[in-house]
Parts: C-alpha cells; structure tokens; sequence
C-alpha cells in the first residue's frame, strides 16, 4: 500500500507541474479553437524557440523526478517507468503543438513577437536563464510546505473515511 501511495503522489506532482503550463479551468481544448495564421503560428514557435521552451520542460522534468526519487528513494525502482510515461506525454515533443496553440491563442501576433524580441534582450535572457531556478525553488517551497504539513491532511483524510467506512477502519 506504501508503494502505490508514493507512486500516486509522484504522478499527482507530476501532473501539478504539467498544471503550470496548460491552460485554466473551464478554458477549452486548443484544438476546439480556431485555426491559426501562419504568421500566428510561426510568431508562437519564435517565442517558445525565443524563451528555450524545450529545454526548460525537459530540466524541470529531470528536476522534478530527481527530487521526487530524493525525497522517496523508493521510488528509484521506477524511475524508468515514470521516465517513459512523462516522456510519451510530456516531452517537447509530445506538448510542442499544444504549446503553440496555447500561446497563439492568449497573445497577438504582435505580442508574440514582442515577446520573443524581448527574451532576446539581455534582460530578457537573465529572465529565461533564471526561471528554472526559481520554478525548482518555488516548487521546493510549495513541497517542504505540503510536507510541514502533512499530518493535517492525513488527519482529514483518515476521518473522512472513518465516517464513510466505520467497519473498514481498523
């Protein structure tokens, strides 16, 4: 049971981190949306080229699996299948088209291309350079958060289910 808990709660961090780049709720599907231009689409595909996209996905997905496996060193034995799932449906690979339509869809052209001039820039650069680290701070923040207070939520849960299942409850 310990085991199906740890993979449980890395395959709902997983999806907490994939939360951070998909749209809000009740937003629809970007394939329900209009069809782009091409000069929609290629401004959103200078954009994520422009913010290195593929190679911040991919450092927060190693990231986040290395501290998953630190934190539940149990976890190690499936890191190859964890790796293989996140890889199949959230490798740049597998997002890259719903990323643009994500972008294309919340910006202009214009802005887009506003945007990838300014993650040009110097400024803009440090900004990109920068982000995984503070995204892998924020999400060590929000982790050592949730573990300080980790037995509240335990509590809930457990009682919930006492009250939903006395004679199950030992």
């Amino acid at each position: 049971m310990k085991y199906y808990w740890i993979v449980l709660t890395a395959l709902a961090l997983t999806a907490s981190a994939a939360q951070a780049q998909t749209t809000p709720a009740g937003t629809p599907p970007a394939a329900t949306k209009a069809p782009l231009s091409a000069g929609q689409r290629k401004a959103a595909e200078e954009l994520l080229a422009a913010s290195n996209s593929e190679k911040n996905l991919t450092e927060s997905i190693d990231r986040m699996l290395a501290s998953q496996i630190e934190q539940n060193p149990g976890m190690k034995a499936v890191e190859p299948e964890m790796r293989a799932y996140i890889n199949k449906y959230m490798s740049w690979s597998a997002m890259k088209e719903d990323m643009v339509q994500l972008y294309a869809h919340e910006f202009t052209e214009k802005e887009l291309k506003e945007l990838a001039k300014f993650y040009q820039t110097p400024i803009g650069r440090k900004t990109i350079d920068k982000m995984p680290q503070l995204m892998a701070a924020s999400m060590e923040i929000g982790q050592r958060r949730m573990q300080e207070h980790l037995p509240e939520l335990q509590q809930a849960i457990a009682e919930k289910m006492k009250a939903q299942n006395p004679a199950d409850v030992k």
